[in-house]
């Protein structure tokens, strides 16, 4: 699986990022976000879950367990990394990639410092919502009120520190002007504030 890292000089964190179904490591929604955290001095990796192989079966598209087990092979990864040795991990999860997210931050039992949903469904991580341990931000459009829903339901049943942030006036996609830079913005404070802090707050 291909995939482009990035590590700043002096930097953090790393965000492995999760896509959604129908997109891959070129979205430009999710590029622009890195770009930014970068820009920040934050660390990414964007990466393709499947094989264009794999995305032929719609069903590894929204096989959850699937695409968590692929996103702790890539944080296995980076960890052995020369330039990331050390250094916090957070996920960024959009769509699907959201719960794949999630479910990856409750395999990994505390060691992801925070996670970050964009128009997420994180409600597809079931029951591994409860064993989650990262401190997770929920980013949803206002104008896009099942996810809303959705995403209020299963913050209930996180295992550790949350916030929802309702964006006004943004769809599923966030492509209303100043959407996506509101998405990057939040995501920067957010992965910063808990690279930054110490890494047993993950575990709270």
């Amino acid at each position: 699986m291909s995939g482009d890292l990035i590590v700043p000089d002096a930097a953090q964190g790393v965000v492995i990022f999760a896509h959604g179904s129908g997109s891959g490591r070129h979205s430009p929604r999710n590029r622009y976000v890195a770009g930014v955290l970068n820009e920040a001095g934050l660390g990414t990796l964007l990466f393709d879950l499947l094989t264009p192989e794999e995305e032929a079966d719609r069903a590894n598209v929204f096989d959850i367990g699937l695409l968590a087990a692929r996103l702790l092979e890539r944080t296995g990864w980076v960890r052995a990394r020369p330039e990331a040795a050390g250094l916090a991990i957070g996920y960024f999860g959009a769509s699907t990639g959201a719960a794949a997210a999630l479910w990856a931050a409750a395999e990994a039992e505390g060691e992801i410092a925070a996670v970050v949903s964009r128009g997420g469904r994180p409600d597809l991580a079931g029951a591994r919502l409860s064993a989650v341990r990262a401190p997770t931000l929920l980013l949803v459009g206002g104008r896009d009120p099942a996810v809303v829903e959705l995403n209020e339901q299963a913050q209930r049943s996180l295992g550790a520190e949350s916030r929802m942030i309702v964006v006004p006036g943004a769809t599923h996609l966030f492509e209303e002007p100043g959407a996506l830079e509101a998405v990057a913005g939040h995501a920067r404070d957010w992965f910063g504030t808990h690279f930054a802090g110490p890494r047993e707050r993950t575990r709270a």
